[in-house]
């Protein structure tokens, strides 16, 4: 399998046999997971997709 490369989004399975991810940072520690989970791993993926391209218009407020 190789060397895992930090940060990443990994997809795993929950006891009801569907699909969610979990977003592990830089230095290997779990900071995020998905809030749904999905039966079809190509959502569980798409939702990795929307995540990724969000941060580039995410608004930082106080």
């Amino acid at each position: 399998m190789g060397e895992v490369k930090y940060p990443c989004y990994r997809q795993r399975k929950n006891n009801s046999n569907q699909w969610y991810w979990i977003y592990y940072a830089k230095n290997g520690e779990e900071i995020g997971r998905s809030s749904e989970s999905y039966v079809n791993r190509s959502d569980c993926e798409n939702s990795i997709h929307l995540m990724k391209n969000s941060f580039d218009s995410a608004v930082i407020t106080d």
